[in-house]
């Protein structure tokens, strides 16, 4: 049984894509290397740096620090042989989240306080500069009804990255930023 799959027919047959990722402690996939295909919450007995990355199949989150904690890197289907090539701000991966395909409606409620208060918006779409549509760029709560988002610290997704699911976030601190302040967001969209 595959986890997080996409299963399609082919020839009459049911087939299955495994969502993987690979981790490799030195550059360009050299090294020590991990095999992960499902999410996992401390990955420090495995290797004791990442500085390379295969996604063969599906999209992750990985995560600087255990439990899915400190700063967080969206990879799609991808090489990633440097950290520089993920974002990353330095050779730490602790954690990681698979991001289940999904391929429905997005939409997603952001407000300018905390608990749902304050200057609000539906959004649907990808936003690549919140300033321009929200008029602000302070993002204090924020209710995902559809879809997989990640909300970027600077316009033009650029910066920090945070990963939401489908939940409600009452403070920015749920989805691991210390700061409400969001330049852009956009939608999970690449799946197997």
């Amino acid at each position: 049984m595959c986890k997080y799959e996409w299963t399609g027919r082919r020839g009459g047959q049911h087939q299955c894509i495994v969502s993987k990722i690979i981790f490799y402690e030195d550059k360009n996939f050299q090294g020590r290397h991990y095999e992960c295909s499902s999410d996992f919450a401390e990955m420090h007995n495995h290797f004791s740096r990442c500085n390379s990355i295969k996604v063969d199949n599906g999209c992750w989150v990985a995560y600087e620090k255990p439990n899915y904690t400190g700063y967080q890197y969206m990879l799609n289907k991808g090489e990633y042989p440097d950290y520089q090539r993920w974002a990353g701000f330095n050779d730490c991966i602790r954690s990681c989240r698979m991001v289940p395909p999904y391929r429905g409606n997005y939409r997603m409620k952001i407000y300018g306080r905390s608990d749902f208060r304050g200057q609000n918006m539906e959004m649907m779409e990808d936003c690549p500069d919140l300033h321009e549509s929200f008029h602000s760029r302070d993002i204090s709560s924020a209710n995902v009804m559809e879809g997989y988002w990640i909300l970027h610290e600077h316009p033009h997704y650029r910066g920090r990255q945070y990963f939401l699911r489908p939940g409600e976030y009452r403070r920015h601190s749920e989805w691991g930023s210390s700061s409400p302040t969001i330049g852009s967001l956009r939608r999970v969209t690449e799946t197997p």
